[in-house]
């Protein structure tokens, strides 16, 4: 039993004693080091990629949000323009004041009458409106239905 192990060690050490020799060739050290900085060449270049990949990405999403900024102005704009024109001034002219048109008659009915007459809306200040459930997508409603299929959910919940 003895003379195993040793003959095993012996032949391990024969085993490595070449590839110790060959480590001190210069041609190998010289490819080694090569292998070395290419992969540290490697590892830098990935990390410049990752930091430009996050800038980019950085700068995609200030540019959206510039242009959703630049389209709110537009807007505002757009609704400054609408405020000086005569259409406008008519119209709050005839809801703040009860002003009509010449040649227009005005009728003022009594606010219980009209009430009586309107339906029933809620108060956004004192209810809230009901919300409707969001529709779930397509995939989502798939697999929920595959999910009652394989579980039997459907016969459980009779």
């Amino acid at each position: 039993m003895l003379n195993k192990a040793r003959q095993s060690i012996n032949n391990a050490s024969a085993k490595i004693l070449p590839i110790i020799k060959q480590l001190r060739d210069v041609r190998v050290v010289g490819l080694l080091v090569f292998a070395l900085v290419a992969l540290l060449v490697t590892w830098s270049s990935v990390g410049v990629i990752q930091n430009n990949y996050e800038l980019q990405q950085r700068i995609a999403r200030l540019q959206q949000e510039n242009d959703l900024r630049q389209l709110e102005n537009e807007n505002l704009r757009l609704r400054n323009q609408y405020y000086e024109t005569d259409h406008y001034l008519e119209l709050q002219a005839r809801r703040q004041f009860n002003r009509a048109a010449p040649g227009e008659t005005l009728l003022l009915v009594p606010e219980e009458t009209a009430l009586e007459y309107a339906p029933n809306l809620p108060n956004q200040d004192t209810e809230e409106m009901p919300l409707s459930t969001p529709a779930k997508p397509v995939y989502q409603e798939n697999f929920e239905a595959w999910m009652e299929f394989f579980f039997r959910r459907d016969l459980v919940d009779q």
